[in-house]
């Protein structure tokens, strides 16, 4: 059987409840790429062992950095280093983000609150 094509737009509509409740839309080696809609602002938090990618496939989000924010389109993509403190947030009503990053990955970094999700679902 061939691989599953998926539209991850479509999926995230179908899908995806809630802002900032990451679901897993593929597994690339020790990776994954993980499809979210944005809200408000999210936490502030690193990570402190990976990098993490963001790649915006509708709408529009901004990522705050401590020295200021760095705004993002449809199309637009980022790495944020490991290390580097953020807070991702969005410019548009419920924007999907695709993100890409190793799976032991916790969306909240080395912050926990009440927008941590241990237990992803899948697209």
């Amino acid at each position: 059987m061939p691989p599953r094509k998926i539209n991850l737009v479509e999926a995230a509509d179908r899908t995806i409840t809630k802002v900032f409740d990451p679901h897993v839309a593929g597994d690339v080696n020790d990776s994954q790429a993980k499809v979210a809609k944005f809200g408000g602002a999210f936490d502030w938090h690193a990570h402190d062992n990976e990098d993490e990618a963001f790649l915006v496939l509708r709408g529009r989000i901004a990522i705050d950095f401590r020295d200021g924010p760095v705004e993002l389109g449809e199309g637009d993509f980022i790495v944020v280093p490991r290390g580097v403190e953020h807070r991702p947030r969005s410019l548009t009503a419920e924007p999907v983000v695709l993100m890409f990053e190793p799976a032991t990955t916790l969306n909240t970094g080395n912050a926990k609150s009440d927008l941590t999700v241990t237990d992803l679902k899948r697209l």
